[in-house]
């Protein structure tokens, strides 16, 4: 297994593997989730995840809007039921290897909101 793997492994544990409580709930200014690069999920209470993504400012990735709110919406999930998880890294420089990280996420959960899955390398 490739280093790359072990972190998309030890990423998707801790966002797997977070309770629904413990996501950050939805707020107009995304006020909880910090200014760096991170894997990020949103996640409702019984359907699990719905999306996943890649980004380097967790703080500022929402603040524009994002599709999945939008499909959330569409599709009559209560927002109260639909919260974010994330993975915040330390620091990422290489944008590549994000992307990679993030394909073998998507591979490995396939999310219903994710509408084009990155294909392996």
């Amino acid at each position: 297994m490739t280093n790359i793997q072990q972190q998309a492994r030890a990423i998707l544990d801790q966002l797997a593997f977070m309770t629904f409580d413990q996501c950050l709930t939805i707020d107009r200014h995304f006020s909880q989730l910090p200014a760096r690069p991170g894997i990020y999920a949103i996640r409702h209470c019984t359907d699990g995840l719905l999306y996943l993504g890649k980004t380097n400012d967790l703080g500022t990735r929402f603040n524009g809007g994002h599709k999945a709110f939008t499909w959330a919406w569409l599709d009559l999930y209560h927002p109260a039921d639909v919260r974010i998880a994330i993975a915040a890294l330390e620091r990422w420089g290489n944008p590549a290897l994000l992307s990679e990280l993030e394909a073998i996420l998507l591979r490995a959960t396939e999310p219903p909101y994710n509408v084009k899955i990155p294909m392996e390398r």
